[in-house]
Order: C-alpha cells, then sequence, then structure tokens
C-alpha cells in the first residue's frame, strides 16, 4: 500500500510540475508596462489561465471611451479599462490568440506579444495575419 502512495505522489509530480513550470513561465508578462510613447501605463494580470491588460494611468486628451462603437460603452472611464484580453501563452516568450483595443481609435485588433528581455515586451495588434499590423515596445515598470 505505501508502494502504491508512492508512485500515485511520483505520477502527480511528474503531471504537475511541468504545467507548473510552463504557467510560471507564461507569468513573465505580469506586471505594469509603460508604452512606447511612455503615455500609458498598464497593467497585465492573470485570470483563469489568460492573460489581460488594464489602463492604469494615461496622459490622452480623452477620459471617456468616446470612440467605442458601441455608444452605450462611450461613457465608460478609459483609465481601470481592460483593453488586453484572452491572451495565452504559447512557449518561447510569445503570448497569442488575444485581442487589443485601442480606445483612441475605438478598434479591436488580433494582439501577439513577445518578450524581448524581462523588462522589454512587444505588443502587436494586426488585422487578419500579424504581416499587417504595428508593434508598440512596452517597458516594464518596477
Amino acid at each position: 500500500m505505501q508502494k502504491m502512495k508512492w508512485v500515485v505522489v511520483t505520477l502527480m509530480l511528474l503531471l504537475v510540475g511541468p504545467l507548473a513550470f510552463a504557467q510560471a513561465k507564461g507569468d513573465a508578462i505580469l506586471g505594469t508596462w509603460l508604452s512606447g510613447k511612455k503615455d500609458t501605463r498598464f497593467e497585465i494580470f492573470r485570470q483563469n489561465g489568460k492573460y489581460f491588460g488594464k489602463i492604469l494611468w494615461g496622459s490622452g486628451s480623452a477620459t471617456k471611451d468616446i470612440k467605442n462603437p458601441d455608444s452605450k460603452l462611450r461613457g465608460r472611464d478609459v483609465v481601470g479599462l481592460v483593453i488586453l484580453n484572452d491572451l495565452v501563452f504559447d512557449g518561447d516568450n510569445v503570448w497569442d490568440d488575444g485581442t487589443i483595443y485601442d480606445p483612441r481609435e475605438g478598434k479591436t485588433y488580433s494582439c501577439k506579444v513577445s518578450l524581448k528581455s524581462p523588462d522589454q515586451l512587444n505588443m502587436r495588434g494586426y488585422v487578419g495575419i500579424s504581416l499587417f499590423g504595428r508593434t508598440d515596445t512596452w517597458t516594464r515598470i518596477k
């Protein structure tokens, strides 16, 4: 019986260990980031195994989401707005399959994030395929 418990515990560690390691690597983008123009501060967080980002601070002129295509949402504050949604860690310092909303334009784009270094990431918004898009480099705020 003792041997059986040891086998079950060993199998659990072998199965769960790599998942925990992958999650830890995926969490490398968690934290506070500054946009390339240095006019917006974001927080990236994990929720239910996916990654999201919200605006913490911005120096843009609009404080409300006035360009949102949904007229019911135009009165919401831009600060606190979750603009980065549903990113999934794909390995090799890449997070994909998400979207990013640009409140300055009122448009949502497909999104791919790659970590250049522990303190810099490339945020790529695109339409269709990644080739047709724009990349902004964000810097980590410590």
